[in-house]
Formats: structure tokens, sequence, C-alpha cells
């Protein structure tokens, strides 16, 4: 009651700097006195909400890291949009990638084929989408920078060169300067022995890594050699691959070039990848919703350690009352006392959450946990999702705070202070 009684002085003589509710509420808020149980509580409430968010952050930093790491290894090396040249000259696909490059959404769009290949060699065989390009620079979707072995221009400008993941290079038992035989199952020729499917030895010249399932599945060589192993007439147009600034915005830009694709014959990223991408953003919102209810159990300790302090303190809500204070003052006491453990949970959250997140490695390194092959976490923050998520936990911290306050405004100090 002494404490009551200094924290009304004390906030009269400061209620020229902050509103006596605002005052009132925090001092109820660090004060160490009090039930034992109330305070061990809001302990508890305040604790929840900083691991709940602490996990929050970390996992939405890793899974976006995650998707940004597929998105740059896979999206990476395959077109996002590829339209078919089919009845086309080479003259009309060079006229409509000229018409594309002015999108705002393409970052490059390349001349491009493609065949179903069978890679042999003395060890084994394993089957790959053989990728045949002409951009001397490899633009492909900045395939260069994989490229861990060999030499990138020698694969574009030496007929019969090829590139390989190095996970192909240790099945196939192949390095650079190997050779190895390219059977096109699609394309034939006729033997004496009969219809063979065309083949033909290639030099390895590049070895890349992506580090995804990639690996398993692509193969790169020149536009005019898979051309020809493809038994293609020299006059046959290639197909457009198209690279775009940011793969997911590809809604938009079909909407957007809706004009120029309806005349041809197109497929996207999504028709091989999207199943995979999906797959990740419903992991990513499940387990963000899974995490979520660590902060909403949470939050219910804040109801009910205000609702107990409600009915324990309602002695000491009535003398404020008598004192002047309004029930609308003396909802905000109780509103401001269950925000404050809201915010402070909050902002513990959060700087755990972040630091968490940027020495997750080091901190799995430090308890023993490793990752196979020494591959660590992809971090990425995504500001925006991070200031929502610390937003919606304040939110449901005030929230919480409205129902004991309410019921505190309600209190009556005749029938209060009767006995007193």
């Amino acid at each position: 009651m002494l404490l009551l009684l200094n924290t009304f002085r004390i906030s009269v003589k400061n209620n020229m700097f902050q509103p006596v509710s605002l005052f009132i509420g925090l001092r109820y808020s660090r004060s160490s006195k009090g039930n034992a149980f109330i305070s061990f509580i809001s302990f508890f409430s305040i604790a929840g909400i900083a691991i709940g968010l602490m996990a929050l952050f970390t996992v939405s930093s890793v899974m976006n890291g995650f998707e940004n790491s597929l998105k740059t290894n896979m999206l990476g090396l395959i077109p996002h949009v590829e339209i078919k040249a089919e009845a086309h000259t080479a003259t009309q696909m060079n006229d409509l990638k000229t018409d594309l490059e002015q999108s705002p959404y393409v970052d490059h769009v390349s001349l491009y084929r493609h065949g179903e290949a069978i890679l042999q060699t003395n060890k084994d065989l394993h089957g790959v989408l053989l990728q045949g390009l002409y951009d001397d620079n490899g633009s492909l979707y900045k395939i260069t920078d994989k490229i861990v072995q060999g030499d990138w221009k020698t694969v574009l400008n030496k007929n019969y060169s090829i590139a390989i993941s190095r996970y192909l290079s240790r099945k196939l038992g192949v390095s650079v300067g190997d050779k190895l035989r390219v059977i096109m199952p699609n394309a034939s020729t006729y033997t004496p022995l009969g219809r063979v499917p065309s083949q033909r030895l290639f030099k390895v010249a590049a070895i890349y890594e992506t580090g995804s399932e990639i690996d398993m599945a692509l193969a790169f060589t020149s536009g005019a050699s898979l051309q020809r192993v493809l038994k293609l007439d020299k006059n046959t147009a290639p197909n457009l691959s198209i690279s775009l600034h940011e793969p997911f915005e590809l809604d938009e830009f079909i909407e957007a070039s809706q004009r120029i694709l309806n005349d041809h014959n197109y497929s996207d990223w999504r028709s091989t990848q999207g199943t995979l991408f999906a797959a990740v953003a419903m992991e990513k919102r499940i387990m963000s919703m899974l995490l979520a209810l660590i902060v909403l159990v949470a939050v219910f300790n804040i109801v009910s350690a205000l609702t107990m302090m409600v009915s324990e303190k309602q002695g000491e809500v009535a003398i404020l009352q008598t004192l002047g204070l309004t029930p609308s003052q003396v909802q905000k006491v109780f509103m401001v006392q269950g925000l404050y453990n809201g915010v402070i949970g909050t902002a513990i959250g959060a700087f755990l959450g972040v630091i968490f997140s940027l020495y997750i490695n080091e901190l799995l390194a430090l308890v023993g946990l490793n990752l196979l092959a020494g591959i660590e976490l992809p971090v990425k923050f995504d500001i925006l999702s991070l200031v929502i998520i610390a937003f919606a936990s304040i939110a449901m911290s005030f929230l919480a705070t409205l129902y004991p306050a309410r019921k505190a405004a309600k209190v009556k100090p005749a029938e209060v202070l009767r006995y007193e």
C-alpha cells in the first residue's frame, strides 16, 4: 500500500512529463515486491515470448537462406522461361530476343538448345539434360561462377567439349581432359546394324559444382556441338532461354509479356522445379506457424498474470480511483503493465534471434552438430518479415491485456473498500 501511495505521489509530480497511467504501470512492472507466483508467471511470459521469437527469427532466416540458395544454385542453371523455336526461323527468334530484352523483368536472353543425353564411360553411365549454349561469356545464369576446374571458354569455343558436375565426374570416373561418350536417345542414325542412337565422344573441358540436385541432372556444351549430335539442319533455329532478375516474379513477367508470348510455345521453371519450391514454401509456413504457438502460449501467460493481479490488487485499484484516477486510466495502467512484458520479451527475443542466426554454424560446431561434408546452414535476413514478426508479437501482447484491464476498470471502489 505504501508503494502505491508513493507511486501515485511521484506520478503526480511527474505528470507534466508523462501520463499518470504510464508511470504507474511501469512502476508496477518494475516493482520486485508482490505475489511471488504472479511474478513467476510474468517472468515466464517474458521468457516464453523471447524464446519463441528467437526460434521464429532463426528458423525464418535459415529457411530464407535455404530458399535463396536453391534459387541461386538450381534456378541459376536452368531457363526461367524457355521459348521453343518450332516453325520459326533464326531471324524471327533473334527479333524476338531483341524484343524480350527490353522487358524490365529480364536479365538476359540467350539462344539455347537442349536434349536428353546419356553420358557413358567404362565405369558407369548416367542420364542428363544436355544444354547447348551460344553465349561466349557463359552468361546463362552465371554458370561461370560455378566452375571449379577447367576452362568454360573451351566448352563453348572448341567442338565436342563438355562441362559436367563434380558429382558426375566422380560417378563416371573422369576428370578434365578425359573423354566420355554422349548418346542422344531421341536422335538416331541408320547403320548396317539398323537404327542406333546418335552418339559422339566429348572431351571434359570443365567441371562445375552447385551443391544441389542440379549436379545430378545437367551437363553443358556449345550449341553448335549439340546441334550436330542431334542431327539437326543448320537452318534449324535454336530456342530462347530467358533469365529473369527475380525468378519468383515469373507471373508478373508473363502478364507483362503476354502479347509476345501468345504467339509462341513456352514453358517456365515451375514445370520442373515448381514442386520443390512449393514444398519449401509450405515447410516454411508450417514451421513458422508451429513456432508462433510458443509466442501465443507465452501471451496467454500475460492474461493469467494480469487477471490474478487484478483480483489481488482490487483494494489498490479502488484507492487509485478514490485518488482521482478514472476507470479509463486504471485500464491503461494494466495495459501498460502487460504490454511491458510483451515489449521486453520481444526485444530480447529479436536480439537473441539475430545473434543466434548470425553464428548458428559456429554454435552448431561448438556443440558437435556438424553437417555432412562441412556444409553450412545458409542464412538470409528478410528485414520486412522480421519486423512484421516482432510487431505481431507486440500486437498479441497488447490484445492479451484488454480483458484483464477492462476487468480492473470495472472495479467499484465503494464495494471493495466497504470492509476496509
